[in-house]
């Protein structure tokens, strides 16, 4: 398999099929690909017709959207367990990755990631409203389904895809200084502990590229 992946530290849809792959231990290539580069556009269109990124190639299949390539990952890995077994949690954990996927525009607009800088937020209403919804979303996941145990307090115990799709959002909070309750600060301290996270974060860092 082959991920095609955007700038470290810029590429925040790139980060969550990575991470995935490497907390499950599932064994891909990377490509890196520059976002800003000046035939960007050209060559990802060689391989999504979106021109976008991520995309999982494996062999004859090519899959250009992120809710995709995790459906499809834990479809083919289902031992990896990248979604919970458990019926009701494995349904919530799809809702709240769906509800990343297409939701928060206010944060994401204001807060881009940029995983190697410190910066101040412009806290709007709207943007803090996104900041509340994302600490009630993990407190309602950790509560309703969270299982304290030795791989750490993830979103449904285990680390799963819900907390690959919220890693970006980790890295925006600790970027901009946004200031979260303590149950919040222990759930983004487990993700950045992640050496797979720990991988991601060195390498955004020495990055030679810098968004225009």
């Amino acid at each position: 398999m082959k991920l095609l992946i955007g700038n470290k530290n810029y590429s925040s849809w790139s980060l969550r099929p990575w991470l995935g792959l490497k907390v499950a231990g599932i064994a891909f290539d990377e490509q890196m690909h520059n976002l800003y580069a000046a035939n960007a556009r050209d060559e990802r269109l060689q391989f999504a017709p979106t021109a976008k990124v991520p995309v999982l190639i494996d062999d004859e299949i090519t899959i250009w959207e992120t809710l995709a390539i995790a459906e499809y990952i834990a479809e083919r890995f289902p031992l990896a367990k990248l979604w919970p077994h458990d019926v009701a949690a494995r349904a919530h954990a799809r809702t709240v990755c769906a509800e990343m996927h297409a939701g928060f525009v206010a944060l994401r607009t204001a807060c881009p990631m940029d995983c190697r800088s410190r910066k101040s937020a412009t806290m709007s209403a709207e943007v803090q409203a996104d900041v509340d919804r994302i600490v009630a979303l993990w407190a309602d996941c950790r509560e309703r389904f969270g299982i304290e145990s030795s791989e750490g307090e993830f979103l449904f115990g285990h680390f799963t895809w819900a907390d690959a799709f919220f890693a970006p959002v980790v890295t925006r909070l600790v970027t901009y200084g946004i200031e979260v309750p303590a149950a919040a600060t222990l759930y983004m301290n487990t993700v950045l502990a992640l050496p797979a996270m720990q991988e991601w974060l060195a390498a955004a860092e020495v990055e030679p590229w810098t968004a225009p």
